[in-house]
């Protein structure tokens, strides 16, 4: 898995639809503000949240674009099934955000569940340079999200 050689550029399509899937509530919400939209404010971590947009960057970008040449074309269905729990437990903390719930564990979800999608598809496609990449848009995620939203 961390061996250079066991990596070629090439599309790897189930990451851009992970990606896809995952940015779709957050283009509704850039329309179509919430009631109560504590995400729309001015951030007191803006050197956090550049370094996240460029991880984040980083990271689908070696998520569709580098491939394990030694991995598996397919994903194992336990991975894949908790790929998609993830997903759906992260449009379910959008729908109670769109509700006006606003607490701590629906903030930590909209953060969490999708970098841990993330993480695992990663994991799932043996992809060493995209989990690091993952991993430190997941730190300082997180981090900005505390740092704003919870403390």
């Amino acid at each position: 898995m961390f061996h250079a050689r066991a990596y070629k550029i090439g599309f790897d399509c189930g990451g851009l639809l992970l990606f896809a899937a995952v940015m779709a509530p957050n283009f509704i919400w850039f329309v179509v503000p919430a009631p109560r939209d504590i995400l729309r404010h001015t951030s007191a971590t803006p050197a956090v949240d550049t370094a996240a947009a460029v991880f984040q960057v980083i990271m689908v970008a070696t998520l569709c674009g580098i491939k394990n040449i030694e991995g598996s074309k397919s994903i194992r269905r336990a991975l894949l099934v908790g790929i998609a729990a993830l997903v759906a437990l992260y449009y379910g903390g959008w729908s109670l955000y769109y509700t006006g719930t606003t607490g701590t564990a629906v903030i930590l979800d909209l953060c969490i569940a999708p970098c841990l999608a993330f993480l695992l598809y990663a994991v799932a496609r043996k992809n060493a340079p995209a989990l690091v990449a993952a991993g430190l848009f997941t730190a300082s995620h997180l981090l900005s999200s505390a740092v704003n939203f919870i403390f």
